[in-house]
């Protein structure tokens, strides 16, 4: 045993070294310097063969189990440094570059693009010849990398459909009495009182007159209704079959994340609609200054009323409570192939100008890809606002306790002081982990953000 780098009751994060094995002292790192945390460290030698290093799927958070390469950066036989990116992978949340934390040639890629491959397994080999890394695969006694393959199913059965007919039409007809040389039996004063009227007579029928003559008690008063026309056909049904898409990483992990929430976590709900008159015009002062948007102003409210109550910055860890000192706001940022929820670590900190900067800056670097503070909010901003969504219900982001919906500002009649008048209002609807944050804790926080709001001179 080398060197112990965790001590008795010391916790440490998935994959990090509890301890370092070497051959002799002159091996261990000095001047308490962790070792990097990656299977790429704990090379395996064949006995009678040189030094090989897995290179093996990172685990880039808690909720991640597979990884899906992307991209090789490098090529088998070129020559790596530390440092260097040498493949992309697409995780739980986005696509990130991976660095080599060691410097060697590539040896042997197992997991080629395109391939799913659970975390921690190898993808790649470092070695000088590849006939030690076919030794050290023999000693192994199996093989490295296990890239899963996902068939998906067959489609479903050709329908046959055919085209609808119209039914005919059944058209009414009457006999007329006709003399031999095919007039029509009826009297002058019936003719002329038909013509007056745009009567046909050959659509009166037998008259009641001797030998069916038509006369003018027999004319109708107008002329009779055209036959309904036959309705137009129906198009036909488009051809074609239901189209299947993969899933992605990201998506899967939103199907999972959600349905745990839901399934797991007893949420309640509750509204306050707040008086938007005066924030608006709070937002529109400082818009002149500097960039900002409405949903920086209801950050910087958030941010000051959980300073105000633990409950909102606390979240579950198995059977313990953890309060966190600091207000760690999660701000939700709509993407192409789903949702991501960048951080903003001690919002409280901050006043509307940066609050705007960090936020704009946390939506830029999740959109390239990259998303900071990654599970370390205890509480997300949703915003629909801007599609004009004036009220909704979002589900909890776990581990956090608690997630804040806004909907769109907009006008509306309100009464104050026995008296009607029209303003702009916004509906908040706040859910909670009631495992964590009472119904009177909750009242309480949109209590004190509504009047933060409603006040904005008490954001300054």
């Amino acid at each position: 045993m080398g060197e112990i780098l965790a001590g008795v009751g010391k916790t440490l994060s998935v994959a990090q070294p509890l301890a370092q094995i070497i051959e002799s002292n002159e091996s261990v790192t000095t001047g308490g310097k962790q070792v990097k945390e990656t299977a790429m460290d704990n090379p395996k030698s064949d006995p009678e063969g040189g030094k090989v290093l897995p290179v093996v799927m990172p685990k880039a958070g808690n909720t991640m189990e597979e990884g899906t390469i992307i991209k090789w950066c490098v090529k088998e036989g070129d020559r790596v440094n530390e440092g260097d990116v040498i493949f992309e992978v697409e995780t739980d949340k986005a696509a990130v570059e991976v660095e080599a934390l060691d410097s060697g040639r590539l040896a042997r890629i197992v997991a080629g693009e395109g391939d799913t491959v659970e975390v921690l397994l190898p993808i790649a080999y470092l070695a000088e010849n590849d006939a030690d890394v076919d030794a050290y695969l023999a000693a192994e006694g199996s093989s490295a990398g296990a890239a899963k393959d996902e068939s998906a199913g067959a489609p479903p059965a050709e329908v046959q459909t055919s085209e609808p007919v119209a039914a005919p039409v059944a058209v009414k007809t009457a006999t007329t009495a006709t003399s031999e040389t095919g007039r029509i039996k009826a009297s002058p004063a019936a003719r002329k009182l038909a013509k007056q009227r745009g009567i046909d007579l050959a659509t009166v029928g037998a008259g009641s007159g001797p030998g069916g003559r038509i006369v003018s008690a027999d004319v109708p008063t107008s002329a009779p209704a055209a036959a309904p026309r036959p309705p137009a056909p129906i198009p036909p049904i488009p051809a074609g079959e239901p189209v299947r898409r993969k899933m992605s990483a990201m998506r899967k992990a939103i199907a999972r994340n959600l349905l745990a929430s839901k399934q797991n976590i007893p949420h309640f709900y509750i509204e306050l609609t707040v008086n938007a008159d005066e924030m608006m015009k709070f937002y529109r002062d400082q818009k002149a200054k500097y960039p900002c948007t409405v949903n920086d102003v209801i950050v910087l409210g958030c941010a000051k009323a959980m300073a105000e109550f633990p409950a909102f910055r606390s979240r579950i860890d198995g059977k313990e409570f953890v309060e966190y000192p600091t207000a760690n706001i999660g701000i939700a940022v709509g993407m192409d192939d789903g949702l991501v929820v960048p951080v903003l670590i001690a919002a409280e900190r901050l006043n509307l100008q940066q609050t705007g900067a960090e936020t704009r800056r946390l939506a830029e670097t999740a959109r390239k890809g990259k998303i900071e503070g990654m599970g370390q909010g205890l509480l997300t901003i949703t915003n629909l606002g801007m599609f004009g969504v004036e009220r909704f219900l979002a589900i909890i982001n776990p581990p956090e306790a608690a997630i804040l919906a806004a909907g769109a500002v907009h006008e509306d009649v309100t009464v104050s002081d026995g008296a009607m008048k029209v303003g702009q209002v916004m509906t908040l609807m706040l859910s909670c982990d009631h495992r964590v944050i009472d119904g009177l804790a909750a009242a309480k926080f949109l209590g004190r953000l509504k009047e933060l709001l409603e006040n904005p001179q008490l954001l300054v």
